[in-house]
């Protein structure tokens, strides 16, 4: 025979222990919750995301893993990395290569910011690529990789808060002129920011982004066309501030046409810009801005200098 007691049955002794008990079990839930929270903190403060990522090693900016199907990305608690509104170059192919982030017009010396609070896992120099760079590591599960740098402003294993400086705008490593090149990556597959960030109008897409391996590539081709539009020639106030009236790109054939035909046209040459740099911009070579400008062989453009390329 089966016996069910009931609090009915227990002796009124025995109702009022229980009836004591019970604030003290929901106190005991919320320590082990607390507990457990803080468990968690301390765990993101010691290895970010680390669900996602079978390591932390702080040899190489990065290292591709296995994606997963779906991820849901936390973008609040987020600072732009800089106040600059102009992209230079896109996310996607470029030059016969793919080009893994976006290029973002900054001076020398201008400050960098940590995009997320996280961890700094690679302060290094790379000579012919990123140059001086950044990587950390977030707790939402992107890593953010600053290159071109003229100055680290951290230190490997360091934990940044959103917002906190971490470098200075440069143009060291595989640069033509001073920019940051930023790039956005889960499990080590570099991902287009302008899926997460709207440079132009500062701020980001949304409060969250779920990455689904099966739609990233087409999400990526739109969130390109919807604010990632390079431009070519733009002001220190349009860098910083006032709202661009954007061209109607075009071709690069059409470009190359377009600098021969025409009134004269002048570029003001900014800190870091060099003739090369000049002229790849306006899709011309160098000897022709050496031509234009009766410039001699050896020639080496300063800030504020006009140089003609049309």
């Amino acid at each position: 025979m089966t016996v069910v007691l009931t609090s009915a049955a227990l002796p009124v002794a025995g109702q009022d222990l229980i009836a004591r008990m019970a604030p003290i079990d929901r106190k005991i839930k919320q320590l082990d919750t607390l507990a457990l929270q803080s468990f968690q903190e301390r765990e993101n403060l010691e290895s970010p995301a680390a669900a996602l990522y079978k390591d932390w090693d702080n040899r190489y900016a990065h290292k591709a893993e296995e994606l997963p199907e779906t991820y849901k990305i936390n973008l609040r608690n987020f600072c732009m990395p800089t106040p600059s509104r102009v992209i230079t170059s896109q996310f996607g192919p470029r030059w016969g290569r793919q080009h893994k982030g976006l290029d973002i017009k900054v001076y020398i010396g201008d400050t960098i910011k940590a995009a997320w609070s996280g961890k700094v896992r690679v302060v290094r120099y790379e000579a012919k690529g990123y140059g001086n760079y950044v990587v950390i590591r977030h707790n939402n599960g992107l890593e953010t990789i600053y290159g071109h740098l003229s100055k680290h402003l951290v230190k490997e294993n360091q934990t940044v808060r959103a917002g906190q400086p971490i470098g200075l705008g440069g143009n060291t490593g595989r640069s033509t002129g001073s920019h940051l090149h930023f790039e956005t990556r889960l499990c080590g597959v570099a991902l287009n920011p302008a899926l997460f960030f709207d440079f132009r109008n500062q701020d980001i897409t949304g409060d969250s982004y779920t990455f689904r391996r099966s739609t990233i590539d087409r999400e990526s081709l739109k969130a390109t066309a919807a604010r990632g539009q390079k431009v070519s020639s733009y002001t220190k106030e349009e860098v910083y501030g006032g709202q661009r009236q954007e061209a109607t790109p075009m071709k690069r054939d059409e470009e190359k046409t377009t600098a021969y035909k025409g009134s004269v046209q002048y570029h003001t040459v900014e800190p870091g810009e060099t003739l090369y740099s000049i002229a790849r911009r306006y899709n011309v070579t160098p000897e022709q801005l050496l031509r234009l400008n009766h410039y001699p062989s050896n020639k080496k453009v300063i800030v504020g200098e006009k140089v003609r390329y049309s």
